[in-house]
């Protein structure tokens, strides 16, 4: 039998041949979800020996991790901004730099009205609607699948009262006006999604995809958003790595101001902050 320190050290080994990102986290963390622990509980249990019954399990999912699955997809939860949401392949990954947009969201005055555009797993419209008792709250996506996930986890966290689910492509179903609208829409150029990590192609296609300049889809909703926002409505988008200048020009065109610019934690212009009317 091998004990707990032995299968960590061997799968770590083992994924670090293979290209895995942090492979000892990884290793831990997929243990700890075979014998429902929390991972730092693995520390105290480093001689426990395991049986079959334990390493069975685990053999599959070190399998599936090597072969690129995503880690949250495996363990089936990701934590963001303080709160556990399912992950599947229905949606996209949340990734830190969503949870950042959410930080700086929070330190403007919290809103009465607010749309999440592309919910996806539904983090940001749960999020708003979790953190702000008196918002109300309207997430939308043109993925039946992805809403499926968005209303689970709603369910989840016990916010399905607060956050409405709405199937539309941008705001084709969109009704009234808000004051405040946020995006993380797709802004992958399409010739870039085949040179993308093994991870991020298990992710749907539909939330990477942003046409041929991977800005087509943010555009749209630039073009389109006055309609919806309340005059001095906040639009706040993450965007793609260099699209910052194009898309500043784009909301310069359709009478937003107090357009700012914020760089995520690598440096990185990674949100657009804009003010419209």
């Amino acid at each position: 039998m091998k004990s707990v320190l032995e299968v960590v050290e061997a799968t770590t080994e083992y994924f670090a041949k293979r290209g895995v990102e942090s492979p000892r986290l990884n290793a831990q963390h997929l243990l700890a979800h075979v014998l429902g622990k929390k991972r730092l509980d693995l520390y105290l249990e480093f001689d426990r020996p395991l049986g079959e019954r334990e390493l069975e399990p685990m053999r599959e999912l070190v399998r599936k991790r090597a072969a690129g699955v995503p880690l949250q997809h495996l363990l089936g939860t990701v934590e963001f901004h303080g709160r556990v949401f399912a992950v599947d392949a229905r949606g996209l990954i949340p990734r830190p730099e969503t949870e950042l947009l959410m930080e700086l969201i929070s330190r403007d005055p919290p809103p009465t009205r607010a749309l999440d555009v592309g919910t996806g797993t539904g983090v940001i419209a749960l999020t708003l609607a979790g953190q702000f008792s008196s918002v109300e709250a309207v997430a939308v996506d043109i993925s039946a699948e992805a809403l499926s996930l968005a209303r689970e986890n709603a369910a989840r966290l016990g916010l399905s009262e607060r956050v409405r689910f709405v199937e539309s492509d941008l705001f084709s179903a969109v009704e009234g006006r808000f004051d405040l609208i946020v995006a993380n829409l797709p802004y992958i150029p399409a010739g870039e999604i085949s040179t993308l990590s093994r991870e991020v192609q298990h992710d749907p296609r539909l939330a990477l995809d942003g046409g041929g300049a991977g800005t087509e889809i943010i555009e749209r909703l630039i073009g389109q958003a006055p309609q919806y926002l309340t005059p001095g409505g906040r639009l706040a988008l993450e965007i793609g790595h260099d699209q910052s200048a194009r898309l500043v020009s784009v909301l310069e065109r359709h009478n937003f101001r107090d357009i700012r610019p914020v760089a995520d934690y690598q440096g990185v212009f990674r949100f657009l902050f804009a003010i419209y009317g």
